[in-house]
């Protein structure tokens, strides 16, 4: 692993408070906040994988995982984040 690479645990329990039928689309939204709070960046500047979309909506709408671990590279010259599902 490079220097601007970690992987980081990010737990969408939370999400059971949610509609059912919202519980995808405020996951990724979730994540996306989640880690431009961590790692100091605009939330216009991270970028999420499609495979980890896809991980996201494997059971549905209604039923994203309780927890995801996620691969994130930083690019501290162009302050953007890519999200990747390791």
């Amino acid at each position: 692993m490079a220097d601007n690479e970690i992987i980081v645990n990010i737990p969408l329990r939370r999400l059971k408070l949610i509609s059912r039928r919202r519980r995808a689309d405020a996951a990724l939204r979730f994540i996306e906040i989640h880690i431009s709070k961590k790692f100091k960046v605009p939330l216009e500047n991270v970028w999420i994988d499609p495979k980890l979309n896809e991980h996201i909506w494997k059971r549905g709408i209604e039923k994203p995982p309780s927890k995801v671990s996620v691969k994130v590279v930083k690019f501290p010259e162009e302050n953007t984040v890519e999200v990747y599902n390791p």
